[in-house]
């Protein structure tokens, strides 16, 4: 299923990177998941199934370009970024578990554990988590042992119990409880901002940033993960399944409060709407160089699936 589809082009310039982008990290995982002929061949190519050929690549195009904003070298930045895919992809096998989301179409293809088995999936799912950090603790993609440390740990303070892990475990809770919005929006900032942050962060670090540097980058990823969170509530609940690729209303079948149901269609479109100017606001101070930010920023409520 082609995921860059025609609602891209409403986003300034956006077609073109999210196409190069695609083909990179497909690349990428290609030239990493060579298939051995011995008993793990089933293990690799379930890993290449997952991994290849499917996703928008939003957290790879965020962090290649911050990085390229920042004069980092393309080819080290998309070594960083196929990391970053790699515990995304991770995360999403283990959520269509039967034991988490029990889904059975990802990316408009079965899931891994449909396609495969549970064993497999779960197994795929820890690998490519190894995987991404093995890229990022490589020399190859920074000399700099400072960088590859930091790399490292933004990436795992990003994916764990204080990260997207800790958000997921929020939204199983979720399930029968009456969440508050301040509570729905803590567990959104961890279940989806926290990556979507990580590769923002992850290309400042890349080109050697320093922290208290970093602020305005920070503002704009905080800001764009809720948009994008708001935006997801809403196709969740009004989208298409067939553009989507992936089952819908789940959130509302098992009595979740969303962003939707607690702020109300005509209030969320607005909340978006004004993330979306503020994060764009936090970069005034680049010029054209950070026009793909801004419009990824414009693309994520603006999108169909």
């Amino acid at each position: 299923m082609n995921l860059v589809s025609a609602d891209l082009t409403r986003g300034v310039g956006l077609r073109e990177p999210l196409v190069r982008i695609a083909r990179e990290i497909d690349a990428s995982f290609d030239a990493m998941l060579s298939v051995p002929e011995d008993p793990r061949r089933r293990l690799i190519e379930a890993m290449r199934y997952a991994a290849i050929g499917g996703g928008k690549r939003l957290r790879p195009l965020l962090l290649v370009s911050t990085a390229e904003m920042h004069a980092v070298d393309r080819a080290a930045a998309v070594r960083a970024a196929t990391a970053i895919e790699a515990i995304h992809v991770y995360s999403l096998i283990h959520d269509d578990l039967p034991c988490m989301d029990d889904d059975a179409l990802r990316h408009g293809k079965p899931t891994l554990h449909r396609a495969f088995d549970e064993a497999t999936a779960v197994l795929a799912g820890d690998s490519l988590h190894a995987l991404a950090f093995e890229i990022i603790a490589d020399p190859v993609t920074s000399g700099d042992p400072f960088v590859r440390a930091e790399l490292v740990q933004t990436l795992a303070g990003a994916s764990g119990a204080w990260g997207m892990a800790g958000g997921q475990m929020m939204d199983i809770m979720a399930e029968g409880e009456v969440f508050d919005l301040p509570t729905v929006t803590r567990l959104q900032q961890l279940k989806t901002g926290a990556l979507l942050g990580a590769a923002v962060e992850m290309g400042a670090i890349l080109a050697r940033l320093p922290a208290e540097g970093r602020q305005h980058l920070r503002g704009f990823s905080r800001d764009l993960g809720l948009a994008f969170q708001i935006a997801d509530d809403m196709l969740d609940a009004e989208g298409d399944e067939a553009l989507a690729g992936k089952a819908l209303r789940k959130d509302a079948d098992r009595g979740k409060q969303t962003f939707l149901t607690l702020l109300g269609p005509e209030r969320a479109r607005e909340q978006a709407a004004m993330l979306v100017e503020q994060a764009i606001g936090h970069l005034s101070g680049y010029g054209e160089e950070a026009d793909i930010l801004r419009a990824v920023a414009r693309y994520v409520v603006e999108r169909d699936h």
